[in-house]
């Protein structure tokens, strides 16, 4: 293993329960075979980070234990194992968060993202990236090029679910597309499916600052929903005929029937956003009638190299609002779950701000 220069402890911020973030110091990991060891740069505050740390738990995913969030992270390469071949010590890297077994049946497919053991970071019982240093798998490691700044790395993660929605519904060139919901997930689509080709981009929001910015990133059409129906809307800019396809981001069963009802005889709906409800009630004849195809987004797959491209001509900077060091987790935990109408991106810095 090449390993020098290293401190022996790092902080880190636990999650002791909902609310309660304490920094703690740990031993930083050690490294072996194919392992590497990251020193992390930049970390953005996902939903499902506030969701934790607000009710310690999404779905069947329970926090029992104290534990690390965080997974939209990006470092520099500071230790390798001894198999590692495809880094070497001071490389820039995004991270992919999920590690797979890479031998189950989904796997093999390429539908990593499906594979049942899959360890994903700050996902219970794995711990996450709000660490000074950061121990993963070589595999999932990618280089990102010296103009990348460590914030745009990061937001490689929630732009990868975009990127994964458009290829499973196969966007094409030219494609109508409505995005309900734009939170951080919902805006980083919006800059997806322009990469993907769309030419008319609707989406709809109640916030007016995150419309604004969804037209930064390239929304051709702005929709506050607090000003009437926004199916109305959606089938005047589309000339009474609907989207080719549609996202929903917001995990809202209201927004879920409004992205139902946007699509075209023939389209599609991707569901991105997960509602707190398991069950919704949907129009079964407007699906059946109109051949509506209604695809699941879980995560991404083989996604990642392809956002880095992508980022190389898509500047995501302006969505990050809000900065904060490691020892301000809390803070910055906060500021994402309560500051909606301001905040569109926090990030965190765990070694410190980086400088300009």
């Amino acid at each position: 293993m090449n390993q020098h220069e290293l401190p022996a402890v790092m902080k880190a911020a636990v999650m002791n329960k909902p609310f309660e973030i304490e920094i703690k110091e740990m031993d930083v990991p050690g490294v072996q075979g194919d392992e590497v060891l990251v020193k992390v740069m930049a970390v953005g505050v996902c939903g499902s980070d506030i969701h934790y740390y607000e009710h310690g738990r999404i779905g069947r995913y329970v926090v029992e234990k104290p534990i690390i969030l965080g997974h939209e992270c990006a470092g520099i390469v500071v230790a390798i194992g001894e198999k590692v071949t495809k880094f070497k010590i001071g490389d820039r890297v995004a991270i992919e968060p999920g590690i797979t077994c890479g031998k189950c049946e989904y796997c093999k497919q390429g539908r990593y993202n499906l594979c049942p053991d899959v360890e994903f970071l700050a996902t219970p019982p794995i711990d996450g990236a709000f660490v000074q240093y950061l121990k993963h798998r070589e595999d999932f490691l990618f280089p990102i090029p010296d103009e990348l700044s460590f914030e745009e790395a990061a937001l490689v993660e929630p732009f990868s679910v975009g990127i994964h929605a458009s290829k499973r519904s196969q966007l094409q060139p030219g494609s109508s597309v409505a995005i309900m919901g734009m939170g951080p997930v919902g805006l980083t689509a919006v800059a997806a499916v322009k990469a993907f080709g769309a030419s008319n981009i609707i989406v709809t929001d109640l916030e007016a600052n995150r419309l604004e910015a969804a037209k930064r990133l390239g929304a051709t059409h702005a929709v506050n929903i607090a000003n009437g129906d926004p199916n109305e809307q959606i089938l005047q800019i589309t000339n009474g005929k609907g989207v080719d396809i549609a996202f929903e981001t917001a995990g809202n069963p209201h927004a879920l029937r409004s992205a139902l009802k946007a699509v075209k005889r023939g389209g599609k709906l991707a569901i991105v956003g997960l509602p707190p409800q398991d069950e919704i009630a949907l129009n079964v004849p407007l699906i059946a009638d109109n051949e509506l195809d209604i695809f699941g987004i879980f995560r991404y797959a083989n996604t990642y190299s392809q956002g880095i491209e992508f980022l190389k001509t898509t500047d995501l900077t302006s969505l990050i609002t809000d900065k904060f060091v490691l020892e301000e987790t809390k803070e910055a935990l906060e500021r994402a779950r309560v500051n909606k109408k301001e905040s569109l991106k926090v990030i965190v810095y765990p070694n410190g701000y980086i400088e300009e």
